[in-house]
């Protein structure tokens, strides 16, 4: 575990011939890292550690971490007071959990945790690996055990050019168990790696930066960033690392070792020792400073270090320092509050992950449903799949969203691309019925007709809606993009609207007298001005359609597996909804066949359109005479008038016989232009009456009936029921690997609803 200065082998660490039993003064020491509230509060996140969660919910630690050589290993055992095996030519080739446990009596267990990327088969091997001792002279050979069991040192037998494997992903698990130990899980990792030597690649390079990141990133992970007096601070990569990781350095401490390397008042060390005091680099955490042994002092106990250690921060110039800023000691004191302090105040977000870790690996194991190795277990599994989407469906399109399906994620926006928006089906159909009448009042006509005559009380001019009154909801307005707009229609003034119209009378002549016109004249100009109807129907019955099998997708989705939602889709749903919208098809044809032919009304509605717009057109002529009729003057003391309060005020005068000779000579004596201000007073209200009733025809009979209407029952528990055994399989049976996934879900909810048991006795 020791790091030299230049590794270049995979010598082998000797083993002690005699057992090495732990120091006696170990116990003492490591009690200090935690008070009883302490132990109390570790002791917490020791026990979820321990029911596997590590890679589900990232939990408090300490991650001793720096580069290659900067003594990290040293700083470790000093902190721990654990004789790791030391060899010159050995380097940390992987990260090592080192936890301490309370237990009855002494002992260490040592296991690999195989990387999670690693084939399933090679896992299941590593894992088997697993060694329990009681001194530590047997530390060393199981050590180099497990570096055979990662693969370190070993040549890869496909590739004869490949160097010896240096470094390794997995990692070494050692846990020190014993009735004087604290709950607490140290973490060294390999040091980072600066260039290639002739045992370490770029690979490996890659591969050590990789796992510092993976340790250093983890929101609730304390770095103990170690620097090396021995070489510039500033070419030491691992300050950059935690930087970028811990910007404000909340919870990074930096460490100092080697502090005897820089020569005595030499520039290096004052650089240092103001690193150390935090005026260089700044870490909230502040810096600690530790001596390592050195080569010379390589077998001196570790009460011996510690007593030589005491005497160089007394003797030296690093002196000026803080007691509780230099030494092992007050870095253990120092890190046992920080790190109860770190661990108490994220003791209720861990709680909170946790909570909402079991929630959604419940949800994910519910979408799986039961094992299916039958036809009778698929048939049962699709009955209550089938009720699920039945009951959810028909409350979807009734519009009763009380269930929590229709909570999760509500969109306030009501876009209608968000599923929250489109689980509310009834809201979102309405939303595009309203959508689709105001396109036809806006756009369904082909000609817009302006007229300074029209006086008609919904604020419509021939052919078009005016913006008063109408103005759009903001839901419509969201759902607006799922209709293609057509082009505006086209504008035309009176004159213009009176040759049009002109035109058709002229060429629809029969036997009526002057002045008169074809009847039939109606149903021409009135088809002509409708012709955009059948495609706005159209584009809607998309619409709706496209809202719904969106829908029913991300339903049956949310509902049961990828494989089994593929299956149900294609074999069930797809087909019922492809004869659905055939269906409203054809009844869309059939309304237009009906609209084809000549319109028939019996709506008083009609009538009264066509006596107000001719009401208002005469309103208008005698309203325009009245005012070129209309005469004003001041009145004077000289009137004829009793009241000389009255003197100045203005009297206004209408000559009735003007007005009266001068309307009886507005008939316009030519017969056809009144013939069609006659059409179009007609077109206008039969236009009127039969767009309101297509409007209508359209969303109950085409959207209502054929795609709406019943889409629950597409995949009903009737239609299970009917299935066979056979078919149920076909339809639900279970893959090998959501098998293996049920399995995974049900280990990984045993173990948060154990976390979850733990927390309930300490929060």
């Amino acid at each position: 575990m020791s790091e030299p200065e230049s590794p270049e082998s995979f010598t082998p660490v000797d083993h002690s011939p005699t057992p090495t039993p732990m120091p006696a003064t170990a116990a003492s020491s490591l009690e200090e890292l935690q008070t009883e509230e302490q132990r109390l509060v570790l002791d917490t996140v020791a026990r979820v550690r321990k029911c596997g969660l590590e890679g589900t919910v990232s939990l408090p630690q300490i991650v001793v971490c720096g580069d290659q050589s900067a003594g990290k290993s040293s700083v470790l055992e000093a902190l721990t007071e654990i004789p790791f095996p030391r060899n010159d030519n050995l380097c940390t080739r992987y990260a090592t959990e080192i936890s301490l446990r309370v237990a009855t009596s002494d002992s260490i267990t040592i296991r690999v945790i195989p990387d999670s990327s690693r084939p399933s088969n090679e896992q299941a091997s590593i894992k088997t690996f697993e060694r329990t001792i009681s001194d530590f002279g047997d530390l060393p050979g199981i050590m180099n055990e497990a570096m055979t069991v990662m693969g370190i040192g070993v040549t890869d037998e496909s590739n004869t050019d490949a160097k010896p494997r240096a470094f390794s992903r997995d990692v070494l698990s050692i846990e020190f168990a014993g009735p004087a130990r604290p709950q607490l899980t140290l973490v060294d990792i390999p040091g980072l790696i600066g260039t290639e030597t002739k045992v370490t690649t770029k690979q490996d390079i890659a591969l050590v930066a990789e796992i510092t990141q993976h340790y250093i990133e983890q929101p609730r992970t304390i770095c103990l960033a170690v620097v090396s007096a021995a070489t510039d601070y500033a070419n030491q990569t691992i300050l950059e690392k935690v930087r970028e990781v811990d910007p404000e350095g909340d919870r990074t401490l930096g460490v100092i070792t080697k502090p005897d390397m820089p020569p005595a008042g030499s520039g290096s060390q004052n650089s240092y020792i103001e690193l150390a005091q935090n005026e260089d680099i700044f870490f909230k955490l502040g810096w600690h400073v530790v001596k390592n042994r050195r080569f010379d002092e390589r077998h001196a106990t570790l009460t011996e270090r510690n007593i030589l250690e005491e005497s160089f921060f007394r003797t030296t110039e690093w002196k000026r320092l803080p007691k509780e800023s230099v030494g092992v000691d007050a870095l253990r004191r120092r890190l046992s509050l920080l790190l109860f302090e770190h661990v108490k105040k994220e003791l209720p977000n861990l709680r909170e992950e946790l909570e909402s870790a079991l929630s959604t690996t419940r949800e994910d194991l519910e979408q799986l449903g039961c094992a299916r190795s039958s036809g009778a277990d698929c048939k049962s599994y699709l009955a209550q799949l089938s009720l699920d989407f039945y009951e959810t469906c028909k409350a979807a399109v009734d519009g009763h969203y009380e269930g929590s399906y229709f909570h999760k994620d509500l969109d306030s926006e009501f876009d209608i691309s968000s599923p929250s928006t489109l689980c509310r089906t009834r809201a979102v159909v309405q939303s595009l019925n309203s959508k689709f009448a105001e396109d036809m009042r806006v756009r369904g006509h082909k000609y817009q007709i302006d007229r300074v005559d029209n006086d008609d009380d919904d604020g419509e001019a021939d052919g078009q809606v005016t913006n008063k009154g109408k103005k759009s909801t903001k839901m419509a307005s969201n759902v607006r993009r799922t209709v293609r707009h057509s082009n505006s229609p086209k504008q035309l003034n009176s004159d213009e609207a009176l040759d049009w119209v002109g035109k058709a009378l002229t060429r629809n002549r029969g036997k009526e007298l002057i002045g008169n016109f074809n009847p039939l004249l109606i149903g021409e100009l009135f088809w002509e001005q409708s012709e955009r109807w059948n495609q706005l129907a159209i584009e809607h019955l998309e619409a709706v359609s496209a809202v719904c099998t969106k829908f029913l997708k991300t339903l049956l989705q949310d509902k049961c597996p990828e494989d089994v939602k593929r299956r149900i889709w294609g074999a069930k749903i797809q087909d019922a909804l492809k004869t659905r919208h055939q269906a409203a098809m054809r009844e869309l044809s059939l309304l237009m066949k009906d609209h084809q032919n000549y319109p028939i009304n019996y709506n008083h509605y009609y009538t009264d359109t066509i006596t107000k717009r001719r009401q208002a057109r005469q309103k208008a002529a005698l309203s325009k005479l009245i005012k070129g009729a209309t005469s004003s003057r001041t009145s004077s003391p000289y009137d004829d008038d009793d009241d000389d309060d009255d003197e100045g005020r203005t009297i206004v005068n209408v000559d009735v016989e003007k007005v009266l000779s001068s309307y009886a000579q507005t008939i316009d004596p030519d017969m056809d232009n009144y013939s069609s201000e006659e059409v179009l007073d007609c077109l206008f209200a039969i236009y009127k009456v039969s767009q309101k009733t297509f409007v209508a025809n359209v969303t109950m009979q085409v959207v209502e009936r054929h795609i709406v209407r019943g889409l629950e029952k597409i995949f009903s528990p009737v239609l299970v029921s009917n299935l066979d055994p056979k078919e149920a399989e076909d339809l639900a049976s279970e893959p090998a690997s959501a098998r293996r996934k049920r399995e995974y879900l049900e280990d990984q909810i045993k173990k948060l609803e154990e976390g979850r048991e733990i927390f309930k006795h300490v929060i």
